[in-house]
């Protein structure tokens, strides 16, 4: 319920002029004694109130008792005045606005949010009545009957986005309000554009001569359009298509910034919202902008020196607004905030200055205290604006030069002089500490704990940096040079400083473009250690960063170092994120980008020791089958809308080989199968039906080009369907039955040793559940003992026979290695008849049906997690087997530590020593010694 004015009062100004207020005194007869005494203090001090109050004050007595109502009378009749008379109806509907406003911001009854809103919401409905009383004769005049079809009352397509404070909804007592006016030019043919464009052009210009121009009765608002593209060579009203070429191509920081409070206010706003949401890419980077740090600080100077506010802060004459400590700089602050990570997190695009500050702080990238300071400070100096504002009805925001006007300001807000002159200071003081600290831009300077002698480092190597594409640009190599310093000392305390220059060299070189990520180093001094790690450890990691720099948004943007959240959780999170995404193509994109942001952490937290490489293994597992478990619906979806629904029952993924076992390196490939159950469905019913068995090839071919394809992101994962039923020869898709009897019939003892690790991915939830069932009917089945060792033993000379082990290192391939244990480690889920993904569990059986003994299988067990920590550290280093010499100081390091060892040489003992114990105890499980009972006391 709408309270009136009175009974909503908190505090009252103080009299200023006794005689102004005494002169007051008839106009407020009819009012409530406390709404009387803040309404005569209050003219007492300004004049334009005091003028306003002499014009309005028989409305005003009425309207007080329903405040709010009586503004959304005002503002939903100017819609319904006669367009001859909208001059004088806008404006007699400002000053009543305008006081009732005011009166209730000086008597405390509406906090600073429902000032702002009331006169926001006031300006909407002017332009909007302007709008359409500027467009209603051109419509009318009938010549452009056939290009604006049957609006004959509306706005053809115009829309009117409100920017600046207006847009935010934060409009101030005596603002100007900054407009952007477009048309939909997609509603006409390209005949009638120039046409159309004149008629829209002359609207604009009687719009804003109705809103602004000073007649006897005033105005109603300064109206501003410079905020336009290229305002000095574009007309007032540009088509939709010509502003969006223009920031596509030729938009800066400040018009970024810009939109981020922009919001379609009058006129066509379905079209507005449309282009507001094409313009998102333009506005909202997907990855984190922290170059906009140094744009926005060249623009905070720009203003400083162009209004001459650059000295220090003193109160008389300081301009609240763009002076040090200002409003501005809070404003700065928080818009800039936004616009590093906006593009990645959504809920960052307040367009409200609190509103903006209290989202940075929820998200992490200020502090609650920072928040709440900037909040507490900018809510203040808003109030001082008005108080200055109100006085005279001055677009002002300088405090008052002298002892008396400042006793006027004082005296609005009921305080003692030297007390508000105090806290005035030190408010501004603390915003430009606050805001200044953050855009600072002094290259980072080593701390004297860490200051080392200079190296020699090779001068030709780094004179040959400013050839990099990296350092294309003036501005790059600026901020390089910046950093150089630091960078240097950096890899000066590495153990082999010149080989770490030679890997940094490497980086450099493949960086595509320096300005975004220098500026994130300048910003965040800490991750140059965490790139020098990176790229004198992992040159796979360091390929992958150089082109990729984008992924250190995850380090900065996210909790990067938490705890591992699941697969079932970033199954969620990669379905959110591509809810976002307005295609098919950019769905496929985006989980691209998300995917090796997280293969990305994995391997940092691996290189940094934060994780154990049994730990990654299961990370990279987890995450190859989220990407799964959300792409396949995807996929599915795409598909159906040519073909169809899929027949039957649907199909599901199944997980093989390391995927499967949920044990990934960071270089694994993914083997997979595709079954079916088509349900007795001949074809699919779409706009073009597919036999079954088309359809599911297809289908899977095209789940296999989302994965693979290489688009602006990349690939996602290389592929492998060869443990498919037939290998190669066999279909890509196989339907359930045929998986079944291929299984029971035809499957070589190899293929039965796979599926013990197969692993259902993917798919409808009862089609899963079959699936499994079928896989586990099938393992359960009596499998000899003897022929399946005979099969494995055969297997390990084959193997043999096609590749040696690449020295000491190579954990996988060769006797006693990972991929030999695993063989008896399926053997042993084979013979015992269960699915056993992880392969001490297999060894575990493999001791239960007498395969091994307890000792042998501990010591397979404890070879395989030696191995496996070698293969997955390597595999982060490089895409083969590891060779010494190609390993620089900080990779050797890096494969030491994560196998727990002190150096190579030891390494390469502790390798062989376990080699040779885990050959020894698969050669006696596998010789045959004619019995299954003899087998049994090995």
């Amino acid at each position: 319920m709408d309270r009136s004015l009175a009974s909503l009062m908190t505090r009252a100004p103080r009299v200023f002029d006794p005689a102004r207020a005494a002169d007051a005194a008839s106009f407020c007869a009819d009012l409530p004694a406390e709404l009387r005494e803040v309404v005569l203090a209050s003219v007492s001090a300004a004049p334009y109130l005091m003028r306003l109050l002499e014009r309005e004050h028989h409305w005003f007595s009425r309207a007080a008792i329903h405040p709010k109502n009586a503004l959304d009378e005002i503002c939903a009749n100017l819609g319904a005045a006669p367009h001859t008379d909208l001059s004088s109806t806008l404006r007699q509907a400002k000053r009543k606005v305008a006081l009732m406003t005011a009166i209730a911001d000086l008597g405390g009854a509406w906090d600073l949010e429902e000032v702002t809103n009331a006169l926001s919401t006031f300006a909407d409905a002017a332009c909007d009545a302007a709008l359409r009383a500027a467009l209603a004769p051109i419509i009318g005049q009938g010549k452009f009957g056939q290009v604006f079809g049957s609006d004959q009352t509306g706005t053809a397509g115009m829309v009117v986005l409100a920017m600046g404070k207006m847009g935010a909804r934060e409009l101030n007592y005596s603002s100007d309000i900054d407009l952007i006016c477009l048309f939909d030019d997609s509603q006409f043919g390209p005949e009638d554009l120039l046409a159309v464009r004149g008629a829209f052009v002359k609207a604009v210009r009687k719009m804003t001569a109705i809103l602004s121009d000073i007649t006897e009765e005033g105005y109603v608002f300064r109206t501003d359009l410079r905020l336009r593209p290229d305002p000095a060579v574009t007309p007032v009203c540009l088509s939709m298509s010509a502003a969006e070429r223009y920031y596509e191509a030729l938009g800066r920081t400040w018009e970024r910034a810009a939109y981020i409070k922009a919001r379609p206010a009058a006129g066509d706003l379905s079209a507005g919202e449309r282009f507001l949401s094409g313009l998102g890419p333009f506005i909202w980077r997907r990855h984190l902008d922290f170059a906009a740090i140094q744009d926005a600080h060249d623009m905070r100077l720009a203003i400083r020196a162009h209004k001459g506010l650059a000295g220090p802060i003193t109160l008389p004459g300081h301009n609240m607004k763009l002076g040090r400590g200002g409003i501005r700089e809070i404003e700065f602050f928080t818009q800039t905030r936004q616009l590093i990570a906006g593009g990645r997190d959504p809920t960052l695009r307040a367009k409200g200055t609190v509103e903006g500050l209290n989202a940075l702080s929820a998200a992490g990238w200020i502090p609650d205290s920072t928040a709440q300071t900037l909040a507490d400070h900018y809510r203040a100096h808003r109030v001082v604006e008005h108080r200055l504002q109100m006085v005279r009805d001055a677009q002002t925001h300088t405090l008052p030069k002298t002892d008396i006007e400042f006793e006027r300001l004082a005296a609005l807000m009921d305080r003692d002089l030297i007390p508000l002159q105090t806290e005035l200071q030190e408010r501004l003081r603390q915003v430009h500490e606050l805001t200044e600290a953050f855009f600072i831009t002094d290259p980072p300077v080593a701390k004297a704990s860490r200051a080392l002698p200079e190296h020699a480092f090779d001068a030709k190597i780094i004179a040959g940096w400013r050839h990099y594409p990296a350092l294309r640009s003036p501005r790059a190599i600026t901020l390089f040079d910046q950093l150089k310093p630091e960078l240097l000392q950096r890899l000066s305390a590495a153990a082999r400083p010149d080989e770490a220059l030679l890997a940094f060299d490497g980086f450099l070189s493949g960086l595509p473009a320096g300005v975004q990520f220098f500026s994130l180093l300048q910003a965040n001094p800490s991750l140059t250690d965490l790139v020098i790690d990176v790229v004198t450890t992992s040159p796979a990691l360091a390929r992958y960063l150089s082109r990729n720099a984008g992924v250190f948004d995850a380090v900065i943007g996210g909790d990067f170092f938490s705890d591992w959240p699941g697969k079932e959780t970033l199954a969620v999170q990669l379905h959110c994120a591509l809810a976002a995404e307005q295609d098919y193509e950019a769905q496929l994109d985006a989980t691209r980008r998300w995917a090796k942001e997280w293969h990305f952490r994995i391997g940092v937290h691996l290189l940094l020791g934060v994780i154990k490489p049994s730990d990654a293994g299961r990370q990279y597992a987890d995450l190859a089958q989220a990407v799964l478990m959300t792409l396949w619906p995807l996929v599915i979806a795409q598909f159906a809308e040519r073909h169809g629904a899929p027949p039957g029952e649907g199909a599901v993924i199944v997980g093989m080989g390391s995927l499967g076992a949920g044990q990934m390196t960071a270089t694994s490939d993914l083997d997979l199968l595709v079954i079916y159950d088509a349900a007795g469905q001949e074809t699919s019913n779409g706009p073009r039906p597919l036999s079954t068995r088309q359809y599911y090839a297809r289908l899977t071919q095209a789940m296999i080009t989302a994965m693979t394809a290489p688009m602006a992101q990349g690939k996602l994962y290389d592929i492998d369907m060869r443990l498919r039923p037939s290998g190669n020869q066999g279909p890509v898709a196989t339907s359930l039955v045929s998986f079944e009897q291929y299984q029971q019939k035809e499957a070589w003892v190899w293929e039965h040793l796979a599926l013990t690790r197969a692993h259902v991915i993917a798919g409808p939830h009862s089609l899963v559940q079959r699936v499994t069932e079928v896989i586990s009917d099938i393992l359960a089945r009596t499998s000899d003992m003897i022929h399946v060792c005979d099969q494995v033993a055969d297997m390990r000379r084959r193997i043999a026979a096609a590749k040696a082990p690449e020295g000491p290192f190579d954990a996988k391939i060769g006797p006693g290695r990972l991929q030999e244990i695993e063989l008896i480690a399926q053997a042993g889920a084979l013979l015992a008849g269960h699915v056993s993904h992880h392969a001490p569990d297999g060894l575990r059986h493999a001791a239960q049906i007498g395969l091994l003994n307890s000792e042998t299988a501990t010591t397979l067990t404890r070879a395989y997690e030696m191995c496996w920590s070698l293969q997955c550290a390597a595999r982060l280093l490089s895409t083969t087997a590891v060779q010494p010499t190609a390993l620089g100081q900080a990779g050797i390091q890096f494969l030491t530590r994560a196998a727990g060892v002190a150096d190579l040489d030891t390494l390469a003992a502790k390798m062989l020593q376990i080699y040779a114990a885990s050959e020894r105890v698969i050669d006696a499980a596998l010789t045959t010694k004619g019995t299954q009972t003899e087998r049994a006391k090995i």
